[in-house]
């Protein structure tokens, strides 16, 4: 009996400790700092999208600007000449791109971060890293395609002889407030499309709707003073009327409705991290 104890206890002994690891339970326990330790896998990802985007592509990188210049061009045709929607003064083709110029960053950042999670479940089921870098990765990447189609407006202004005004300097804080936007409906989502695969079937919907709320093809002049308060909740709005005013001085920068657009995207925000937070344990097993 003491021969079969002591075998037991050194089986027992010899056999190695098993670590699991999973991010922390609790409701607001987001493990943020996580991610600036994880930045080399942050990277990989961002330049893994910004490859796989123009791999095997005939003319390449000239898709960045082929989008927004054709999404102008249509607006400018059907809205410009047809409808004949006021533009402040403005040349509708500059007044229409400086606003789709956004909107596509917008848009595309929220389409991939909506479907990142489904598109790398194979490196959720492998190892433990935060899952707030997939969907934070895919909002990213297309800073590169905003980057390459602004050098294009710049040559639009150019040769309509518009010189950008002080208010160039605020377009960073914009560009950061179209980012934390986009980021914030992504992960909401991009944790629904785990669960629910006809989600990534709503994205391009809602973001065609969203679009028609936000004055890209019109002045947000245009807009009653009755509906002003529950336009200003659309965060976009606020971006495209601050690019408008920073690159070609029109209209002026409505702080009022900036700061009911930041309340509002927060608390998407905010609900976001919270909400991914709770379904992060599922997503390998769902996925």
């Amino acid at each position: 009996m003491s021969e079969t104890v002591a075998y037991l206890v050194q089986e027992t002994s010899s056999r190695k400790p098993m670590i699991e690891v999973k991010p922390k339970d609790g409701f607001v326990q987001l493990d943020l700092r996580e991610i600036w330790q994880y930045k080399e896998l942050l990277y990989f990802l961002v330049w893994r999208d910004v490859k796989v985007r123009y791999k095997q592509t005939a003319i390449g990188i000239a898709w960045v600007l082929l989008q927004p210049l054709l999404t102008m061009i249509i607006f400018t045709v059907i809205f410009g000449l047809f409808a004949k929607l006021p533009s402040e003064g403005l040349p509708y083709p500059v007044f229409v791109y400086v606003a789709v110029l956004p909107w596509t960053y917008f848009a595309e950042a929220t389409a991939r971060s909506g479907s990142s999670l489904v598109g790398d479940a194979n490196l959720l089921r492998k190892v433990y890293f935060p899952r707030l870098i997939i969907p934070l990765a895919a909002v990213i990447a297309p800073l590169v395609d905003f980057g390459l189609a602004f050098m294009l407006l710049l040559c639009l202004m150019t040769w309509y002889g518009i010189a950008p005004t002080w208010g160039f300097i605020f377009l960073p804080v914009l560009l950061f407030f179209a980012f934390c936007t986009a980021f914030a409906v992504g992960l909401w989502l991009s944790a629904l499309n785990v669960k629910y695969r006809d989600v990534r079937y709503a994205i391009p919907f809602l973001t065609q709707l969203w679009m028609y709320a936000s004055p890209v093809a019109y002045a947000a002049s245009v807009v009653p003073e009755r509906w002003r308060v529950i336009y200003g909740l659309n965060p976009m709005a606020s971006v495209i009327d601050g690019f408008r005013w920073g690159l070609l001085g029109k209209g002026a920068l409505d702080f009022h409705a900036m700061t009911i657009s930041a309340g509002g995207m927060l608390i998407v925000l905010l609900g976001g991290l919270i909400f991914f937070k709770r379904m992060e344990s599922t997503f390998a097993d769902v996925v």
